[in-house]
This record gives C-alpha cells, structure tokens and sequence, in this order.
C-alpha cells in the first residue's frame, strides 16, 4: 500500500497543516511514522533478546525512522507555557495540567497530533514512538518541570525515562527545578491535589519524589473512601505496589 492510501493519511495531513507543519514536512513525517512502526515488529524482537529490562526498554526505543522524526518536526514541541509539565495515572492527569497552566506533551503542536493519531492498535509498536518523542519533548527543559502523579508506577517511562533525562539536564542547567504534584481523583471525576496534612486541594507542589509519593500513599490508604470508584484504581495500584514490596494493605 502506498503512504498516502493509508486510512489516516487524510486526518494526519489535516492535523499536521492545523498545527502550522509545512506540507513537504507533513510527506516526510507520515513516511517516517509508517515506517517506523513497520519495522518496530523487528526491534522489538531484538530488544526482547537482551536480559535487563532497562536495556530491552533502551533497545526498543532505538528506532533510527523515530529518531529522523523527531529531528524533522522536533520544533513543534514546542511549549507556549512558561512550564513544562510531565505526569502518570491517565489522561485526565495530563488534562489537569494544563488546566494548571503547564505544557504537557499532548499539548504541543506535534504531540497533539500523535495523539489523535491511531494508524495501529498495537501499543508495543506505538510506545516506542512516544518514547523517543518524549526525549525529545522532555530535552526542551530550561526552567522549572511540574510532575503530575496518581498513581506511581516505578515501570513508567516517567519514572524510567523522563526524570532520569531531567536530573542530567539539571547538571547542566540548574534553573530546571523539579515541581511534584500528589494527584487524587474525587467521586464526581474532579482532580484535586492531596496536601501535607492530607487535605485536597487546588495546588500542592512537594520539591521531591518522595516527599509527594508518601503523600499520595499515605491519603489513599488513611482517607480515600473504597466507594469512590473514580479514585479506586490509584487504591488499587498502590496496594499491589506495596503488597510487591511485602506490604500489603488488604
């Protein structure tokens, strides 16, 4: 099949010109995405081949087409917030914040348009392309990050990926401060942020990981209400997290 007989070739290229995406650029990048994700099948078996999970992760992400697409629209991640926003625990928390008034990946330019995206439903073959787009989004920093967390997952590419990436840049350039957000979902579907003294509220910012995993912990276990099905899965997550650190809360 050719490029442009691909079902999506259509949206994409509308997509890509809302975006401001020249239309040799738009040709360019449909070709690097379609063959990027044919030959992912491939590496990905390579990288399954190799024994550390890291490396297999590494391995997966290696994809030169993914790699030529960020060098080719790598301007269109551009943030037109004065912050950057990263997070985990679902798209609702990527929507909270930028309601906060943080830039997360999906509302960039070119991150906008590989989310509405589908082209395969096989996410093995797509999360490499989001991988290596997040490097690209997250080597953007020059000032302070603000992480959004419902849920901490320690397999996530954020706490893989992106916050390694963050700590070399900061090396380099002390003005990127890390900013962390405990994050709890209420019944009626409202995102709040979960505060030292497990209050709920509009903004809580705890300078470290920890400091803001504990409380997020430490709010699902005392006060979130078992009825609440909205905040359930963050309970749920937690729980086997600890239980896999032989904790168990149920």
């Amino acid at each position: 099949m050719a490029p442009t007989e691909h079902g999506e070739w259509s949206d994409f290229c509308s997509m890509m010109r809302e975006a401001g995406v020249a239309d040799d650029v738009v040709d360019d990048a449909w070709q690097l995405v379609l063959g990027g994700l044919a030959d992912q099948g491939q590496v990905n078996a390579e990288a399954e081949r190799l024994e550390g999970v890291q490396e297999r992760r590494d391995h997966a992400a290696s994809n030169t087409w993914f790699w030529d697409l960020v060098k080719l629209v790598g301007n269109h991640l551009e943030i037109k917030t004065p912050t950057l926003a990263l997070w985990s625990g679902g798209a609702a928390v990527s929507d909270h914040a930028w309601a906060k008034g943080h830039t997360p990946l999906e509302r960039t330019r070119f991150g906008r348009v590989l989310d509405r995206l589908v082209v395969t439903p096989d996410w093995d073959l797509k999360l490499p392309m989001w991988s290596v787009v997040s490097k690209a989004f997250v080597s953007r920093a020059t000032g302070p990050v603000h992480i959004f967390l419902r849920a901490y997952d320690p397999e996530s590419v954020l706490v893989l990926q992106e916050v390694p990436q963050l700590r070399v840049i900061q090396q380099m350039n002390p003005n990127v401060t890390l900013h962390w957000h405990p994050v709890y979902t209420q019944a009626d579907g409202t995102l709040r942020e979960v505060s030292p003294d497990l209050e709920l509220v509009d903004d809580a910012s705890y300078a470290s990981r920890d400091l803001c995993v504990a409380a997020l912990y430490q709010y699902l276990l005392r006060v979130h209400d078992r009825g609440n099905a909205q905040g359930e899965h963050a309970y749920r997550a937690m729980s086997a997290d600890l239980a896999a650190n032989g904790n168990p809360q149920d």
